[in-house]
């Protein structure tokens, strides 16, 4: 059954037009994923269907009585009630046997806010969203409009939300790049593309197949259709001087080919690997402490960065992930121990917030004030061409940056550290703000950055992606080093019956019953001093051999050389096996180095 139907709606800003005669349907059990490019009107076709916007054109028919709740970009509250009475505000009267007050308090500290009385005044963006979000979720619907749900939730979080929403007896339709999240709870997606919107009956992974076979089946009629204008471009040449005597009907078929729309290619962002030269010191943390009154975010932290590691950083909101990343840079100085490393260490910090940008600045002035050039494996790329493979074409590269989206703002941000040739990627929730595309594109272009990655993020597809070591903050102060994805990690948690919560938490014993902080329950086992993983171990004990196999190989490689120099196809084929060995050898004498230096600091520590 039908809940609502929106026909033809246009809008546009000024000379900008954002969409044209999009009909959309919603209706009963439906759960719907809008997606689309940031700047392309997602959140603002999310306010005309919540009523909050009027279109240029069109119209939206809703059922008798239909009741919608939505969730803003950017959630206001009156700041002369707090929190809770804002989150409750004219529910009561609606269900005189729920409690609400009661619901709404343990859905809040579900989400990390732990004192509902507070005034909305003091709280950071991310819980005004969260508190938000319990708002909207409360509220009698028959549609939820929820715009970017996942934004500034954890991992924990965002299952439960999932979960509140798989339960969830009507309809609803959400903004989110969190890509695991549209597979698990969505059956149909909406894709917002080019003003014009595509409806697939599908989840996230279904839409990907879906989207291929319709970009085909458009090449392909494209294909037919260009031959078949040809042919009567030809006719129409043959026949010029007798005009008048033409069949109308074939004429007009003339001009519908000569003024067909054509399919356009899907943009892609198009990322080229851009990186300083970095030594063979990279970056080394020792012995970090960091407390704030009686909170300890960071005690006894020690770990040396291997070059082209891919780290990921996870825990809890607030529970000091940023202020570890700000101390590995030296943008904030730790309570006791020290961060050091090598003069070629060049960061690129995407911070959680974009820096202030003059609202006045042209785009292309923002981008070459970092570097009017970048120099990449496949020659020089200028800043306009990067703002055009940002998808920021020439008429956007001469606008001022106040005209962007919030989402475009993002993008012009992420290129902007990217222009600056980092060997050291720092990316505190990089995912935040940044459309599927954008991501997709951002993450091909990471797994062939030749530097550092370390990555504070909540997404779970992006970490399953990249990153194969996980920083876990286990809640005073302790950071725990894991093997892994995110997925092989929360696979052993689950195997091991332990849970976090949003405080540091507790933790699920054999037995079942509670048994206080995570911390508490394995400090006996936390390596509070240095210490070799058993896969370092095992590679220390035999990693002399492994160099001194690599040289005696690459030896006799010179050798062949030597004795096959009038062969060419042998040569070369020689070479390339050298060139492989070599490489290796390199890699493997780093981590000989590093395995060293940590025995020895190991060592003079037990000393």
């Amino acid at each position: 059954m039908n809940l609502m139907v929106a026909e033809k709606l246009s809008k546009s800003y000024g000379p900008n037009e954002l969409f044209r005669d999009v009909n959309i349907g919603i209706n009963e059990g439906d759960k719907c994923g809008l997606i689309g490019i940031n700047g392309t009107g997602k959140s603002t076709l999310l306010r005309i269907l919540a009523g909050v916007e009027e279109p240029d054109t069109g119209s939206i028919t809703v059922r008798n009585g239909l009741r919608i709740a939505y969730l803003p970009q950017t959630p206001e509250f009156d700041e002369n009630l707090t929190l809770l009475q804002n989150v409750i505000k004219d529910k009561t009267h609606a269900d005189a046997y729920r409690n609400f007050e009661g619901e709404a308090r343990a859905d809040l500290l579900k989400l990390g806010i732990e004192d509902p009385d507070v005034n909305p005044a003091h709280l950071s963006g991310g819980q005004r969203k969260r508190a938000a979000l319990v708002r909207t979720l409360l509220t009698d619907s028959d549609i939820l409009v929820l715009d970017e749900p996942t934004n500034h939730l954890d991992a924990e979080m965002t299952e439960w939300l999932e979960d509140t929403l798989k339960a969830y007896k009507g309809a609803f339709i959400c903004i989110t790049h969190d890509r695991y999240f549209l597979d698990e709870v969505t059956n149909k997606i909406f894709e917002l593309d080019k003003g014009r919107l595509y409806s697939y009956q599908a989840n996230y992974s279904k839409y990907i197949e879906l989207k291929a076979e319709r970009e085909e089946s458009e090449l392909a009629t494209e294909r037919k259709a260009k031959t078949l204008f040809k042919q009567e471009l030809a006719w129409m040449l043959r026949g010029a001087r007798a005009r008048t005597t033409k069949q109308k009907a074939h004429i007009q078929r003339f001009e519908a080919l000569r003024d067909r729309k054509k399919p356009v290619e899907t943009e892609n962002v198009e990322m080229f690997s851009a990186f300083s030269r970095m030594g063979r010191k990279t970056l080394e943390a020792e012995h970090l402490h960091k407390a704030y009154g009686d909170k300890t975010i960071v005690d006894d932290f020690s770990y040396i960065f291997l070059q082209n590691e891919r780290i990921g950083i996870v825990g809890p909101n607030g529970c000091g992930k940023s202020t570890l990343v700000k101390m590995l840079t030296g943008a904030l100085a730790p309570d006791s121990g020290k961060v050091d490393f090598g003069i070629t260490v060049k960061f690129g910090y995407f911070a959680q917030e974009c820096e202030f940008m003059d609202p006045t600045q042209r785009v292309i002035d923002y981008i070459k004030d970092t570097a009017e050039t970048i120099y990449t494996k496949e020659g020089p790329v200028t800043a306009s061409r990067m703002c055009e493979r940002f998808l920021f074409n020439s008429d956007k590269q001469y606008a001022p940056i106040g005209k962007l989206s919030g989402g475009e703002k993002r993008r012009l941000y992420l290129l902007k550290v990217l222009m600056d040739a980092p060997n050291i990627l720092i990316l505190d929730e990089p995912t935040n703000d940044l459309d599927i595309m954008t991501l997709t594109i951002l993450e091909d272009y990471l797994a062939s950055f030749e530097g550092i990655i370390i990555a504070v993020s909540h997404d779970r597809y992006f970490l399953d992606k990249l990153i194969n070591r996980l920083f876990v903050f286990r809640g005073n102060g302790v950071v725990e080093q894991v093997e892994g994805n995110y997925t092989d990690f929360r696979e052993k948690e689950l195997e091991a019956g332990t849970t976090e919560n949003d405080a540091g938490g507790k933790v699920k014993a054999s037995n079942g019953e509670s048994t206080g902080s995570t911390a508490d329950s394995w400090k006996a086992n936390a390596p509070k001093k240095l210490k070799m993983t058993y896969n370092e171990q095992k590679e220390f004990e035999t990693i002399d051999d492994d160099i001194a196999a690599l040289e005696d190989r690459i030896k006799a490689l010179d050798d062949e050389i030597a004795a096959n120099a009038s062969s060419y196809s042998k040569l070369n084929e020689l070479m390339a096996e050298k060139e492989a060995a070599s490489a290796e050898l390199d890699r493997k004498t780093e981590r000989w180095v590093y395995l060293n230096e940590l025995a020895e600091k190991i060592e003079a520590e037990r000393g």
